[in-house]
């Protein structure tokens, strides 16, 4: 046969030819690993449609704009809470920890402090009660529960000891901070806070997927005795993931009092449970060693598009919200146990 008539004709898959572009896109398969955050993504997606179709205006770009912005606070906390819940701890301080991060702000500006120094003290305050809780995790063996219950209660405390009346932020920074916007195409807007907890959410994307760090984390999450044994720095990391944590609790504090301007003992009651969820539909596995921190920014998402369905509605009691969040946790955790019970 001649070479001439042994070459394939343009556009036929002759034996030896490459595949198309169109050829590997048709028959790619996700990794199982990617499943979780592909399954909250088309609910996000899904879930947004629908709220399109029955609502008018529900599918502007302004609204998932304005999704970021109300929950950029929650993101980051759910950022903060990957980290622990990758290693398979749990942190329940990081509501308090929020509301005792507003509650400094607004009580250090109102004493005449720069806004910089303010800042630095919230955040130096968090990190170091996450420091504290890991320290009791790892090297005295306590229960990740207990140790972060008893942070919970600590930090709710010294909310109400530093002021039980909600304190009103008039600091002209802050409030320039709080006020700030970035201008999109089409005149849409965008809040600086939303930009900011976007980019924690790729920060920590990048710690957890290209670090020494980040690995750890996973092996730490997947057998804790077995990274022990390959000599990788297990305490220096059970206890850097819930500073982690700590950091994001009170730089999510300075989101908060950015959106609300204030400062209240009573602020963030129960979100550390928002945060839990939005980590657990996102992916993540309760058990550790599993899951991506952008799964837990699209179950942020997720959680805030169920209350933005309730606002546009107008008819449906807020407390749907927290029925809708269980609904999907439930779902969530029953499918995340069938999936380790197929790959056992």
């Amino acid at each position: 046969m001649s070479t001439a008539t042994a070459r394939t004709t343009p556009g036929t898959a002759g034996a030896g030819s490459r595949p198309t572009a169109w050829d590997r896109v048709r028959t790619y398969t996700p990794a199982s690993q990617y499943l979780p955050v592909i399954a909250t993504t088309a609910l996000f997606l899904g879930m947004f449609g629908v709220g399109g179709a029955r609502y008018d205006g529900f599918t502007d770009p302004q609204v998932f704009l304005s999704l970021l912005l109300d929950n950029s606070f929650l993101i980051v906390l759910a950022v903060g809470m990957t980290f622990v819940i990758l290693t398979g701890g749990i942190d329940l301080s990081v509501g308090s920890n929020l509301a005792l991060s507003t509650v400094i702000a607004a009580k250090t500006l109102e004493m005449g402090w720069s806004p910089y120094l303010t800042v630095a003290t919230v955040l130096m305050v968090g990190t170091t009660l996450g420091i504290a809780m890991g320290l009791l995790i790892h090297y005295f063996d306590i229960q990740p529960f207990i140790a972060t219950l008893a942070g919970m209660f600590l930090a709710r405390g010294l909310c109400y000891l530093i002021s039980v009346d909600s304190i009103p932020i008039a600091d002209e920074t802050f409030q320039s901070w709080a006020f700030s916007t970035t201008t999109l195409p089409g005149g849409y807007y965008l809040g600086r806070t939303a930009l900011v907890a976007v980019a924690t959410v790729a920060v920590a994307a990048f710690v957890l997927a290209r670090t020494r760090f980040g690995r750890t984390v996973y092996a730490i999450g997947g057998n804790e005795s077995s990274a022990l044994l390959m000599g990788l720095r297990v305490g220096f990391t059970k206890v850097g993931v819930y500073a982690i944590s700590g950091f994001c609790a009170a730089f999510g504090g300075i989101l908060f009092s950015l959106y609300t301007l204030s400062g209240y003992s009573l602020n963030a009651v129960g979100m550390e449970l928002d945060a839990i969820a939005a980590v657990v539909i996102g992916g993540t596995l309760l058990t550790g060693g599993r899951g991506f921190v952008v799964g837990s920014f699209v179950g942020v998402l997720v959680l805030g598009v169920i209350q933005t369905f309730i606002s546009f509605d107008g008819t449906l009691s807020s407390w749907w919200t927290r029925i809708s969040i269980g609904v999907l946790v439930l779902v969530f955790v029953v499918v995340q146990r069938l999936m380790t019970r197929r790959a056992s």
